[in-house]
């Protein structure tokens, strides 16, 4: 059976593309990356993606006029490459709502929370902040609102007493590398939906 062709989008570090690059060295998983794009030229991503031997592209969202003419540069590329399945990795801009109705369940985000509980940029700080026992990781389908998407798989993580932000940061993202790779694999073992 042919695998789900996968773009992934990075803004940064790419800690869960390199998840998803060590999983699709795996004969027997379903999916290949075929494609990541990051917005930023220094993002070490693309530095993980060249190193696999995976095309990697910087599409600067900068250099666009608009948001929407930025979403439109990212769609061609996807397009171009035949991509079934959009990951978004640390991505870190929000995306059109003309660009998410192109993917409708063709477009997953990895979040480090419990969604719906602390949306946005700073979630595992906003959980420490909030006296949360438990917290943890989200990989949900993209929609136009920011995480409020169907949830796919999370994973709990206790905040232990005494936690700071990068000790409980470094537990959170080992659950995500966990789950976005079981996710991955989950929706592109469905026989139907991306072939």
């Amino acid at each position: 059976m042919s695998k789900v062709r996968l773009g992934v989008l990075i803004s940064g570090n790419g800690s869960n593309l390199q998840a998803l690059i060590d999983a699709c060295r795996m004969p027997d998983f379903p999916a290949e990356i075929v494609l990541v794009i990051s917005n930023k030229a220094d993002a070490y991503g693309l530095t993980r993606a060249k190193q696999a031997g995976i095309q990697a592209l910087v599409v600067d969202h900068k250099a666009y006029a608009s948001r929407e003419a930025f979403d439109a540069a990212l769609h061609e590329a996807l397009v171009a490459q035949r991509v079934q399945l959009v990951c978004l990795a640390g991505f870190m801009r929000l995306l059109s709502p003309g660009f998410v109705e192109k993917w409708p369940r063709k477009m997953i985000n990895i979040h480090p929370s419990l969604l719906p509980k602390f949306k946005g940029a700073h979630a595992i700080r906003d959980a420490l902040a909030a006296g949360e026992e438990v917290t943890g990781c989200t990989v949900h389908y993209v929609v136009a609102e920011m995480d409020a998407g169907e949830i796919i798989l999370q994973e709990q993580v206790a905040i232990h007493p005494g936690d700071a932000l990068d000790s409980l940061a470094e537990r959170v993202h080992a659950a995500e590398h966990r789950i976005y790779v079981e996710a991955v694999r989950r929706l592109a073992s469905l026989p139907a939906q991306y072939h």
